[in-house]
């Protein structure tokens, strides 16, 4: 564990030298949210706040995915990793401590962005808020920085965005956040149903507006990112792992 917290402590330091990109992952979901309230909140209930700010912290997580990725894959690069693999520093170890620095950059989006979104409309303050912002800043974030990690031990820093860009887009595309998934074929809302996207944005607007039924609504989402959490990371620790025996 010590080896894990230090480890945490030089990321957390690493992080804060690149104030720019933490600007940005939390300007640009920022603006989206104002702008897309005030512009189509009176036209369809996909854009009540409501439904929105747990849309719009799912999709700020999914850029945690190109964050941890840049910062894996830059150390990777460097003689920085390379003198720790010589220490006897686990596999898990590694991932856990990139995966612990990253966990406060997803607490921050989801205090922000729901606080926010309660400002202009006080109705989502409340005990559901609360738990949202635990599960959201907890259960989904992983399931993101764990990619982020395995496509930093995969890729350099060069081919990490268009990597990335791949998970942004899915949550963008496959979660439903942006349009009703009513208009949908049954074969792609099933299909929806199977991938973490969707699951992980539902999880968290369930658990803020209410749960009807507790399988369906909260159960099942969150079997579904816990299960790809997982195997990402297992096999984000297994990557790691050959490739500190590579070098």
């Amino acid at each position: 564990m010590r080896r894990i917290f230090t480890l945490t402590n030089r990321n957390i330091k690493e992080i804060l030298r690149d104030p720019l990109s933490l600007i940005f992952m939390v300007a640009l979901p920022l603006f989206m949210e104002i702008l897309f309230y005030f512009l189509f909140h009176g036209l369809t209930s996909q854009f009540e706040m409501k439904y929105l700010a747990p849309g719009i912290v799912v999709f700020s997580q999914a850029f945690l995915t190109l964050f941890t990725g840049l910062l894996l894959s830059t150390d990777k690069n460097t003689s920085f990793l390379t003198r720790l693999y010589v220490s006897g520093t686990k596999s898990y170890e590694f991932i856990f401590g990139y995966a612990l620095s990253v966990l406060p950059i997803a607490a921050a989006q989801s205090i922000l962005f729901f606080l926010v979104g309660g400002i202009i409309d006080a109705s989502i303050f409340g005990i559901s808020m609360l738990f949202a912002i635990i599960l959201s800043s907890f259960f989904t974030s992983l399931f993101f920085i764990a990619c982020g990690i395995l496509f930093g031990s995969i890729c350099n820093e060069k081919s990490i965005g268009g990597i990335s860009s791949i998970v942004i887009v899915g949550q963008s595309v496959l979660s439903g956040m942006w349009f009703p998934v009513e208009g949908l074929s049954g074969a792609m809302v099933a299909f929806m149903k199977v991938l973490p996207f969707r699951n992980a944005t539902t999880l968290i607007q369930n658990t803020l507006n209410g749960i009807n039924s507790g399988f369906d609504d909260f159960i099942y989402p969150l079997i579904i990112v816990l299960i790809y959490t997982v195997l990402v990371f297992i096999t984000a620790i297994l990557v790691f792992r050959n490739k500190m025996k590579e070098k």
